[in-house]
């Protein structure tokens, strides 16, 4: 007969009030232990506890005031690194032992495509109520949003950017179309073609769609800059050391159809991937041309590093064309936001009532935070040009989160229900269950507020 598997070893969650009478129910040499390495519960402390034959009785984890860690459930996104290899279980109830899980795998996460690095063997059994099949499909999703993102322009072009897109809709039968190089002009997208014209990797519009095309029509759209010099308009070094981040909308826009195609969501999906490398060369487009987009609107360039906002501006156009029921674009695309926010609450702009309260409360349940800023509609004057439609750089330096917004709305006036995520897509220290690196900020509570109005199948 095949060995038993080994027990899981169980983790107590111990708040600070609860320590003295949870020490109580410990054995001597646990309690002892605890005592000696003073233990109290405090927040984010791990500590294994032996029994008198030298073996791992439990696992204290300190929740600090947070019994069952409902203000923090990623807290426990610090186990995986901190516990020796095994198997482990929650003792307890965790508020949220949805989250809780999640964090776990989370933090066992490592980017390790170049270099060899020791992956956490510590694995936590299921708690109760949690649904594996929906844990399997988000900690995959952000796996992948997370190591596209890591990876290096060099190693990520348009084509290998391209080619994850492809793999993520056969993984789930959507069809594919592709539309690359000069054909983009053919095809009606001459602000994508200008953009990404002069790098070696050529510009390229990936659209794929999944579903019953009877269902809600929800469109994604990414941005997807495998790497932004600035163009003419030339980044300084410390600007430029990031960029390879500069596609994270697209890797997000990936990885919230990647659960949302997992978890059967009653939709017709479509998802939009502009993506370009914005390169210096003899060709590239340059401050002050003028172009005209698919919409037909004419922009005066004003910065060549606002590039992001005109290959979104074709792409929303093209999903607007279909009126969708919901649509929604992910982009890097301000430095603005990241000032007003931080890098850890991406701001988020929608004229929608209904559609800002769902995100919000989405954000909130998945602790997967944003924030709604406005679409002030008088800063509209900052993109005014006198000799196109629009320019595609504000005025004077102010709201630039703002006016980037209103610029991409001006590029979806059919659909009802839009927003726009201004996303950082990196975390540039490390947090629980949020390791340094990519991340793909909103995609979470995408595919959480997409299923909650639209349902499975």
């Amino acid at each position: 007969m095949p060995a038993k598997a080994p027990k899981a070893t169980p983790i107590l969650l111990v708040a600070e009030e609860a320590w003295k009478a949870l020490a109580s129910g410990l054995s001597a040499p646990a309690r002892r232990f605890a005592e000696v390495h003073g233990f109290e519960g405090k927040s984010g402390k791990v500590l294994p506890v032996p029994d008198g034959e030298g073996r791992i009785e439990a696992v204290l984890f300190g929740t600090g005031k947070d019994a069952g860690l409902a203000e923090n459930p990623f807290l426990a996104g610090k186990l995986p690194a901190e516990l020796p290899a095994g198997r482990y279980r929650i003792e307890g109830t965790p508020a949220r032992p949805d989250l809780v899980a999640l964090a776990f795998r989370l933090g066992s996460y490592r980017f390790d495509r170049f270099k060899e690095m020791e992956r956490p063997a510590a694995t936590l059994d299921l708690p109760k109520g949690v649904d594996a099949a929906a844990l399997d499909a988000l900690s995959e999703a952000v796996t992948l949003g997370r190591d596209l993102i890591n990876r290096p322009a060099n190693d990520l072009g348009t084509e290998e950017l391209a080619e994850a897109a492809r793999a993520v809709a056969a993984r789930h039968g959507a069809k594919v179309k592709e539309t690359a190089g000069d054909a983009l002009l053919k095809k009606g997208f001459p602000l994508i073609h200008a953009v990404g014209r002069a790098a070696a990797n050529p510009p390229r519009l990936i659209d794929f769609s999944w579903g019953d095309p009877a269902d809600p029509k929800v469109t994604l759209v990414g941005k997807g800059v495998i790497f932004d010099t600035g163009g003419l308009n030339l980044k300084p070094d410390n600007s430029m050391l990031l960029m390879k981040k500069d596609m994270g909308g697209a890797a997000t826009a990936l990885a919230a159809a990647s659960i949302l195609m997992a978890l059967k969501a009653k939709i017709r999906l479509r998802v939009l991937l502009p993506m370009v490398e914005n390169a210096v060369a003899g060709n590239a487009f340059r401050p002050g041309d003028i172009l005209k987009s698919r919409k037909g609107l004419t922009v005066e360039i004003g910065n060549t590093d606002a590039e992001g906002r005109l290959i979104l501006a074709d792409a929303l156009a093209l999903a607007d064309e279909e009126k969708p029921d919901l649509l929604i674009d992910y982009a890097t695309l301000t430095g603005a936001a990241r000032v007003a926010l931080g890098p850890d609450l991406p701001p988020f702009y929608t004229d929608d009532e209904v559609l800002a309260e769902a995100i919000a409360n989405a954000g909130t349940r998945t602790s997967d935070p944003v924030w709604r800023m406005p679409l002030w509609k008088p800063y509209g004057a900052m993109i005014d040009s006198k000799s196109a439609d629009i320019n595609n750089a504000g005025a004077g330096g102010f709201a630039g989160s703002v006016t980037a917004a209103l610029f991409l709305k001006r590029f979806v006036t059919e659909t009802k229900s839009y927003a726009h995520f201004d996303i950082y897509g990196w975390v540039p220290s490390a947090k629980p269950g949020r390791p340094e690196g990519g991340e793909p900020q909103a995609a979470r509570l995408t595919a959480e507020m997409v299923l909650s109005r639209y349902g499975h199948r």
